[in-house]
């Protein structure tokens, strides 16, 4: 199985997310609500390349090869 393929987000979905991932979990450890830590969610997606509600909603934000 080609792990490429199952890739459906693109570099500047991936480097958004992953700023956005980076600074909620910043806030929460400053301090901030409880509810912050949903950063690890953005972070963990632009870390890997895959987001699970595209594959669902057959969104891909990346240029297929």
């Amino acid at each position: 199985m080609d792990l490429a393929k199952l890739k459906n987000e693109g570099t500047v979905d991936r480097a958004v997310r992953a700023v956005a991932g980076i600074a909620l979990i910043g806030w929460a450890v400053a301090g901030g609500p409880v509810w912050a830590w949903i950063g690890i969610l953005p972070l963990a997606t632009a870390v890997v390349g895959w987001c699970p509600a595209y594959s669902v909603l057959g969104i891909r934000s990346c240029p297929s090869k």
